[in-house]
């Protein structure tokens, strides 16, 4: 082999080795140093006594991955499972990963030679008068075979190829991340519409419950009314009442439709295909221990603050792809061909025919292009940073949401209640007085309604606790990093 050759083939050896080497300028950004997400720490959850459990914070505590299963409820276990296994944007989700894993193999394949095997076959004529040349042979037709393989290897002086890569394994990562949210939001969406369908449950059956003691008011009427103590008035007014009440019932029931016809929908299912479990508060345990991720470790547990991050780091490969184009773009080839005249003389070593070379394009006039798609990155790269920071803020305002929220659930229970208590118990003693000749119907009806409203609102305020510790879960992140990847997600190639 010559000098020359030797040259050009270390050439190519030494960039290879450089463009495999890693090649990342990037760092994300530091997490916030608060040691908490409110001037106090957390809030503490007032003691709600006979009203139900209490809840406190356990802040610094990791959430357990399949956090639904703190509401110990088979039934929602259950749900939990088939949503996982038929959910659809959890399967787009995850095919999504894959297609950006293979997304990240086709880049790398830039890192490497490429090896290529070429066969043609033509029919030529040749006329040595067309070029001048007169004397020689008179014009002949014949037939030329080429075959044989063909090497090359380009690469940039900038590294353009690395940072194409890097910006396929970001855009990965980013996907990764995308595919836990999706899995975080189904989550929370399935246990949300659960609780739902217990709330409203519960809310029919006050209505239900209300419905009785209207009942309960028309044959005290009629009963007085049969004994000359009230006039008909008071039995339209009871009557009246009842009417009115009834027409609580149609928006509770189709609330009631539209959470279970969502819920199927997340499931995979059609509502006419799948009938969910009647979920009741009572089935439900609610979780005593709150576990509040410390503000360091909420953006490393987040989907959507990792999302965030991929993006950064996506936009940062792109300034380096930029860049990178600034610079010379080198190729190296090669080729071993066998070039004949007649089939037989295929593998005649008489037949062969070499070729190595270097191609050298450096820009050096783009009309600005360039640069300004430099300075684009760049500016794009400061949109990004500016997302992900206000996503990060967004995040810690929404937990510390919900830590108050949750104290005031608490406090709004004990409330209601005792708001409950007091109310059946001025309800029965006002029919009584009412049985007794001492107090009128709309005394009676008055009673009625502030109980109604009470009994309705502790429904309400039971199903509100429930609700904000499930999103609260969620906010922490849903502990996906501590549960058992799914078979597709594994397949998938998850990067963490």
């Amino acid at each position: 082999m010559s000098p020359m050759i030797r040259r050009i083939w270390g050439l190519g050896l030494a960039a290879l080795l450089v463009a495999c080497a890693p090649n990342t300028d990037f760092n994300p950004p530091k997490a916030p140093g608060d040691a908490g997400y409110e001037p106090g720490g957390v809030p503490a959850i007032p003691k709600v006594g006979d009203a139900g459990s209490d809840q406190h914070f356990a802040l610094g505590t990791d959430i357990t991955g399949e956090w639904w299963t703190l509401f110990h409820t088979p039934a929602l276990n259950d749900v939990l499972t088939q949503a996982i296994a038929g959910n659809r944007n959890l399967v787009a989700a995850t095919a999504s990963l894959a297609q950006a894993h293979e997304a990240v193999k086709a880049a790398a394949g830039g890192l490497y030679p490429h090896l290529d095997f070429g066969a043609s076959a033509q029919r030529q004529r040749n006329n040595y008068e067309a070029v001048g040349l007169r004397g020689f042979l008179p014009p002949r037709e014949y037939n030329v075979y080429t075959l044989g393989p063909t090497a090359s290897y380009s690469f940039s002086l900038g590294g353009l190829v690395p940072k194409q890569v890097e910006e396929a394994q970001a855009l990965e990562e980013q996907q990764a991340h995308q595919l836990q949210a999706a899995y975080l939001t189904l989550t929370g969406s399935v246990v949300s519409e659960a609780i739902t369908i217990a709330s409203i449950r519960a809310q029919i059956k006050a209505v239900e419950d209300i419905l009785a003691d209207d009942q309960a008011n028309v044959k005290l009427v009629k009963d007085e009314l049969s004994a000359g103590s009230a006039s008909g008035l008071d039995l339209d007014t009871a009557n009246s009442q009842l009417a009115t009440d009834r027409t609580l019932l149609p928006p509770l029931r189709q609330q009631l439709s539209v959470a279970r016809h969502a819920l199927a929908v997340l499931l995979g299912k059609t509502p006419a295909g799948w009938t969910p479990p009647d979920f009741d508060l009572d089935q439900l345990t609610l979780p005593t221990e709150l576990p509040v991720s410390l503000p360091s470790a909420l953006v490393h547990q987040r989907p959507d603050i990792l999302t965030a991050e991929a993006q950064l780091h996506v936009a940062s490969a792109a300034v380096g792809v930029a860049t990178a184009q600034l610079y010379p773009n080198i190729t190296l080839s090669a080729d071993i061909m066998q070039q004949f005249l007649m089939p037989s003389a295929i593998f005649d070593a008489a037949s062969n025919i070499w070729g190595v070379g270097v191609n050298l394009a450096a820009p050096i006039f783009h009309g600005g292009t360039l640069q300004a798609q430099k300075h684009a990155a760049e500016d794009a790269y400061q949109v990004t940073l500016a997302d992900y920071e206000q996503t990060v803020l967004s995040s810690f305002g929404q937990v510390a949401d919900l830590l108050d929220a949750l104290s005031h659930d608490a406090e709004m229970l004990s409330t209601q209640h005792d708001a409950n208590q007091s109310a059946m118990s001025a309800l029965e003693l006002t029919r009584k007085s009412y049985s007794l000749g001492n107090s009128s119907l709309l005394q009676v009806l008055d009673a009625q309604r502030i109980a109604e409203q009470a009994r309705v609102g502790l429904a309400r305020a039971e199903a509100q606790r429930y609700l904000d510790t499930a999103q609260l879960f969620v906010a922490m992140g849903g502990g996906w990093w501590n549960r058992p990847a799914t078979s597709s997600e594994a397949q998938a190639e998850t990067p963490r």
